[in-house]
């Protein structure tokens, strides 16, 4: 269950909303199945909130979105892409903290 600021991405709306998006946008591949997703999942819950506005910060399920998830080659999860102007600036492989995130995303703001 997502945060109230964490969006849905699917195969359907990923080009809309992440790679054509004026933010850069933090989106976590995960899904239902996966212990350490469902440990990263407040902390991309507290990233949607506090960057609310700035960036978007949504969640890809690879077990349903399978278009986007071979495309950008999602072999294990949960993993964290950060884009920026339709492209990866940064990428988390593992279950990864708030801090690192945020580093990235105030990198990618400036």
């Amino acid at each position: 269950m997502a945060g109230a600021n964490t969006l849905e991405f699917t195969d359907a709306n990923f080009e809309a909303e992440v790679l054509k998006s004026q933010q850069p946008v933090l989106v976590d591949f995960w899904a239902d199945w996966c212990t350490p997703c469902k440990m990263l999942t407040p902390t991309i819950d507290a990233l949607a909130g506090k960057y609310a506005g700035r960036v978007k910060v949504g969640k890809v399920d690879v077990t349903v979105q399978k278009q986007v998830s071979a495309q950008y080659q999602i072999m294990s999860i949960p993993t964290v892409l950060l884009f920026k102007n339709g492209q990866i600036v940064k990428a988390f492989r593992g279950f990864t903290n708030e801090a690192t995130l945020a580093t990235a995303i105030d990198a990618a703001l400036g």
